[in-house]
C-alpha cells in the first residue's frame, strides 16, 4: 500500500501541491479545429474559440453555465487514452473501476456512481458515444479509437441528453468522414509482451459522400501473476489483453440542408480478468491451506506489491460489441433555419465471463466461460428526436427519446471438490467451539475432533454427497421501455443576461421474469431443512461428551435451550443462496412502471467580455429496477437482514438528485488563459448501493446522500511557443446521510465519506512541442493525477480503505512537422504506484479480505504515420 512507500507519498504530496500553486487548471487542452480529422493541424488563435457540444448545440465553452471538461484529440493521443479507464487521469473528480472483469466497469463523478456488479442497476454517470446512449458504463468500456474529442459534463443532464442520468456524463465524440483522401496507421510495442496495430482510411466517394474506417488489434501478456495451486488453471498470468475492433462510417450530404451519417462497428475481446490479490489474511486461511495442494491456497504474507494472486480456476472472458446508428440532421426551411436531428440505433453486447469466485487456490466454488452458465447480454433499440433552432432572443430545442432494452442473464454457482470439506470444516468449526464456550459454564465439553463430519451429521448424508456440481442455475430476462419528452431553452434577455430553463418527462416500464434452479447443489440444505430441530438435535447429541448419561429431563431441557441457537447458525451456513434448496424451482414476475419530472434553470451572467458567472438547480431521476441475483433474508422481504428466506420482490426505486451550482467562467491574456470555478452541492434521495455482503449483491436504497465542494479549472496556452498547461482540482465532501440502516453489514455507513469518494483529486498536464530544424519537430507530455484516502468498499470496511496516491504519464516524440510519421516513447504510472481499485470481503472467509488493483507502471513506444 502506499503507507509503506514513504518516497512515494511524499511524491503524490508534492504533485497535488504544485497543482494548487499553480495556475491550477479543467481537462480541456489544446483543442483540435473541427477539420482536424482531414489533417489540418493549425491551433485556434485564442483558447476562448474552443467549442462543445454539452447543450446539444455547438457552442464556446465559455458560454456554456455548466462544469464540463473538454479532452481534444491532441490531448487524448499525448496521454495515450484509449477508454473510459485512462481518460481518469485527466479529469480531476472522476474515478473508474472494474471489479469480476471488464464487463463490471463503473464511472463516478464527485464521489456518485453506480456499483457495477449487478446488470440491474442503470449508471449514475451515463456513457454516449456519437449520440448513441450505452445500456451501462461497461457497456461503453473498450477501444474509443479515434477520438474528436471527449466533453465530461458534471451533474444530472436530463433534460438534453436522451437518457436520464443523475451524476453527469461521459460524452465522445469520434472523428466523422471528410472529403479529403488519408491514411493514418500506428504501430504499437510494449512492456509485458504489448503489440498493437491500427489504422484508417479516409476517402471521399463523390462530392456529397464521403467513408472512414478505422481497425485496431491489440495484445499483450497478463499485470498480475497467478498461482494456479495445480489447476484446472492454465494461465500463470491475469489482466491481459486481446481485442480487436472495427469502426465503419459513411457521410452523406445530398445539399448543403441535409446530412446523413450511418456507423457500424464492432468490438471483441478474448481476455482473461479479473483476478483479486489478497490484503488481509484471516483464520479460515489455515482451512484453504491444508485443502490446496501442495499446502498453499493463500499468500502466507499479503504484500499487493507482489502483484500475486491465487486462482485454480479460470477467468476466461469473452466480450462482443456491435451496433449499427445513423444520424440524420436537417435543416429545415422554417423556424429560422431550426435543425431536425435524428439519431438511430439499433445495439448489441453480450459478455461471458467466468470467475474463480474463493480466489484461492483451493476448489471451492467457481464459474465456468459457458453461455447457459455466465452470460450478460443487452439488446437495444433507441431512437431520439431534437428540434434545434434560434432566434434573436430565445435559443430552443425539444425532443423525444424511446429505448427498448432487452437485458438478460444467466447465473450459476459451480461447487468444486473442495467445497464441502472447506464449508464442513467451517461450520464445525464455529458452531462446534461456540458450542463448547456455552456449555463450559454447566461443567460439560464438546467433541471438536473431525468438525467435518458435523455438517453429516446435521444432514443425515454420507460426507461427500452433500454438496456436488451445480448449486445455482438461474435465468433472468428483463425488458426496459423508457420514454420521455424534453425542452432545453436559453432565453436571451439582454445582452449580459441569460436565462435557461429545461424540463423532461420520463415514463419507465420494466418487467423481470426469473426462473431459478439448483441443479444438484443443495441436497445437505434440503436434508436439514426437512426437519432441523430434529437434526440439528440429533447432532448435538453425539457431540456433547456425556450427554447420554444425563437425565432424560435434563437431556430435554439442554437441547431445547441449545437448538433454537445453533440451528439457524447451521441452516445458514448450510442454505447460503446457491445452495439453498427453497430457491429451486422458484419462477418469478416482477413489474414496475415510473412517471417522473426532472429539470434545470440556470441564470448566466456576462460581467464583462470575458467574465460570466452563473448559478444553477437541477432535479435529476435515474430509473429504479431489479436486483439480478438471489435475495435471501430473514423475512422474506429486501429490507430484512440475513436469513435464507427467498425474497420474490426485489425490486428498488428510482435515485433522485437535487443538484445547485454557483460557477464563474473567465479568459484572460487575450483568450490564451481560460480559468473555471464551480461551488456544488447535491442531495440524493433513495442512492441506489449495489454492495456485496460475502455471500451475494444487495441493493439497498440509502435515503440521504449529500456531495458538496468546489471545482476549479485552468487551461493556459503560454507566451512561450508550443507550451500548454492544463489542470484543475475537485474538493467534494460527499457523505451518507445519517440515517440508520437495517442491515448490519452497513453499520458504518451513516455520516461517513461515501466509498470511492476522495475528498480531494487533481490534475495536471504539461504539453510542449518546438521545431527541430525546417522539416522535423518533438513533441513532449507529462501529466499527474493525485487522489486523497478513500475506501474502496460499499460496506467501508477499513481493510478497504486506500491511502492517497498519485499516477504520472509521460510521453515524448519526435517526427515530422507535417505529421507525416512520429516515433512516440510513453510510460503509464511511472512510478509503479500499487493501488486498489475495489476491495472486497473474501467470499466466505470471514475476517479475509482481497482488492482488485489497477494497472501497473507500462511503458513502450509508438510509431505513427500519415498519408
Amino acid at each position: 500500500m502506499v503507507s509503506d512507500h514513504p518516497q512515494r507519498h511524499a511524491l503524490a504530496t508534492a504533485i497535488f501541491l504544485a497543482i494548487l500553486a499553480a495556475p491550477a487548471l479543467p481537462a480541456v487542452a489544446q483543442s483540435q479545429p473541427a477539420n482536424a480529422a482531414s489533417g489540418n493541424q493549425d491551433q485556434p488563435t485564442t483558447l476562448s474559440t474552443i467549442m462543445v457540444t454539452a447543450q446539444k448545440r455547438e457552442e464556446a465553452l465559455q458560454d456554456v453555465p455548466i462544469v464540463v471538461n473538454v479532452l481534444p484529440e491532441q490531448l487524448l493521443q499525448d496521454t495515450g487514452v484509449r477508454d473510459i479507464k485512462d481518460m481518469q487521469v485527466l479529469v480531476p473528480g472522476l474515478t473508474v473501476t472494474s471489479t469480476q472483469s471488464a464487463a463490471q466497469t463503473t464511472a463516478r463523478i464527485r464521489g456518485i456512481g453506480t456499483v457495477g456488479d449487478n446488470p440491474g442497476l442503470e449508471s449514475s454517470v451515463g456513457v454516449v458515444i456519437d449520440g448513441v446512449y450505452r445500456a451501462r458504463n461497461s457497456v461503453g468500456f473498450g477501444d474509443l479509437g479515434e477520438m474528436d474529442r471527449i466533453e465530461v459534463l458534471k451533474g444530472p443532464q436530463g433534460t438534453v441528453f436522451g437518457k436520464n442520468t443523475s451524476a453527469g456524463v461521459i460524452n465522445v465524440i469520434t472523428r466523422r468522414p471528410s472529403y479529403t483522401q488519408s491514411l493514418e496507421g500506428e504501430v504499437t510495442v510494449g512492456n509485458y509482451g504489448l503489440v498493437g496495430v491500427a489504422g484508417s482510411y479516409n476517402d471521399a466517394l463523390s462530392d456529397n459522400a464521403a467513408f472512414r474506417v478505422y481497425a485496431a488489434k491489440r495484445t499483450r501478456d497478463g499485470v498480475d501473476d497467478v498461482n494456479t495451486a495445480g489447476g484446472p488453471r492454465r494461465e500463470t498470468d491475469d489482466g491481459d489483453q486481446n481485442y480487436h475492433s472495427l469502426r465503419g462510417q459513411l457521410l452523406l450530404e445530398p445539399s448543403e440542408a441535409l446530412s446523413v451519417n450511418f456507423i457500424a462497428d464492432y468490438t471483441s475481446r478474448e481476455e482473461n480478468c479479473c483476478v483479486t490479490v489478497t490484503t488481509h489474511r484471516g483464520p479460515t486461511a489455515a482451512i484453504i491451506d491444508a485443502l490446496t495442494p501442495g499446502g498453499q491456497g493463500i499468500i502466507p504474507v499479503p504484500d499487493i506489491d507482489r502483484r500475486l494472486a491465487y486462482a485454480n480456476r479460470t477467468t476466461e472472458q469473452d466480450i462482443k460489441d456491435k451496433g449499427v446508428s445513423m444520424e440524420v440532421n436537417w435543416t429545415t426551411p422554417w423556424a429560422n433555419d431550426a435543425v431536425l436531428t435524428s439519431v438511430t440505433a439499433v445495439r448489441d453486447w453480450n459478455a461471458i465471463t467466468s470467475i474463480d469466485f474463493d480466489y484461492s487456490g483451493a476448489d471451492i466454488m467457481y464459474r465456468p466461460p459457458q453461455e447457459d452458465a455466465s452470460l450478460v447480454a443487452f439488446e437495444n433499440f433507441s431512437q431520439e428526436l431534437r428540434l434545434t433552432g434560434s432566434g434573436d432572443r430565445l435559443d430552443w430545442m425539444v425532443g423525444l427519446f424511446y429505448s427498448d432494452e432487452d437485458l438478460a442473464r444467466n447465473d450459476s454457482y459451480f461447487m468444486g471438490a473442495a467445497y464441502e470439506p472447506y464449508l464442513s470444516t467451517l461450520v464445525g468449526s464455529q458452531v462446534l467451539g461456540g458450542l463448547a464456550q456455552q456449555l463450559a459454564p454447566l461443567g460439560l465439553t464438546v467433541n471438536t475432533t473431525n468438525p467435518a463430519t458435523f455438517l453429516s451429521q446435521v444432514s443425515g448424508r454420507p460426507f461427500g454427497t452433500n454438496y456436488t456440481g451445480i448449486g445455482a442455475l438461474d435465468r433472468y430476462a428483463q425488458n426496459a421501455k423508457s420514454a420521455a419528452v424534453f425542452t432545453n431553452n436559453t432565453f436571451h434577455v439582454n445582452d449580459e443576461l441569460d436565462i435557461t430553463v429545461g424540463l423532461r418527462y420520463t415514463r419507465e416500464k420494466k418487467t423481470l421474469q426469473s426462473d431459478f434452479s439448483n441443479p444438484n447443489g443443495s441436497l445437505a440444505c434440503g436434508s436439514t431443512l426437512a426437519n432441523p430441530a430434529a437434526r440439528v438435535g440429533g447432532a448435538l447429541a453425539q457431540r456433547i461428551n456425556g450427554f447420554a448419561s444425563l437425565p432424560p429431563q435434563l437431556q430435554q431441557q439442554l437441547l431445547s435451550q441449545l437448538v433454537p441457537v445453533v440451528a439457524p447458525q447451521v441452516a445458514g451456513f448450510m442454505c447460503l443462496p446457491w445452495a439453498n434448496v427453497q430457491h429451486n424451482g422458484r419462477s418469478t414476475f416482477q413489474e414496475r412502471t415510473e412517471k417522473e419530472w426532472s429539470g434545470t434553470v440556470k441564470v448566466a451572467y456576462d460581467f464583462a467580455d470575458d467574465v460570466m458567472g452563473y448559478v444553477s438547480a437541477a432535479r435529476g431521476y435515474k430509473a429504479g429496477g431489479f436486483n439480478l441475483d438471489r435475495v435471501q433474508s430473514s423475512n422474506g422481504l429486501s429490507s430484512g437482514v440475513g436469513g435464507i428466506t427467498p425474497v420474490d420482490d426485489t425490486s428498488f426505486p428510482g435515485e433522485f438528485v437535487d443538484s445547485y451550482e454557483l460557477g464563474l467562467k473567465t479568459a484572460w491574456a487575450d483568450g490564451n488563459l481560460l480559468f473555471n470555478a464551480a461551488l456544488f452541492h447535491q442531495e440524493y434521495e433513495d442512492f441506489q448501493l449495489n454492495s456485496f455482503l460475502g455471500t451475494a449483491f444487495v441493493v439497498r436504497s440509502i435515503p440521504k446522500v449529500t456531495s458538496t465542494g468546489i471545482e476549479a479549472d485552468v487551461l493556459w496556452q503560454t507566451g512561450i511557443n508550443g507550451l500548454m498547461v492544463q489542470g484543475g482540482f475537485t474538493y467534494a465532501d460527499t457523505k451518507y446521510g445519517n440515517d440508520l440502516l437495517p442491515d448490519p453489514e452497513l453499520v458504518l455507513l451513516p455520516g461517513s465519506q461515501m466509498s470511492f469518494a476522495p475528498k480531494w483529486s487533481g490534475n495536471t498536464s504539461v504539453t510542449y512541442s518546438w521545431d527541430i530544424g525546417s522539416n522535423l519537430q518533438g513533441r513532449f507530455n507529462i501529466g499527474a493525477k493525485y487522489m486523497s484516502e478513500y475506501n474502496t468498499g460499499s460496506d467501508l470496511d477499513p481493510q478497504k480503505l486506500q491511502d492517497g496516491y498519485a499516477l504520472v504519464n509521460a510521453r515524448v516524440g519526435f517526427g515530422r512537422q507535417d505529421q507525416r510519421w512520429m516515433l512516440e516513447f510513453w510510460g503509464q504510472n511511472l512510478t509503479d504506484e500499487t493501488y486498489k481499485q475495489v476491495g472486497i470481503d473474501a467470499p466466505i472467509q470471514a475476517g479475509s479480505w482481497n482488492a482488485f488493483l489497477g494497472a501497473p507502471r507500462t511503458y513502450g513506444m509508438t510509431l505513427r504515420m500519415r498519408y
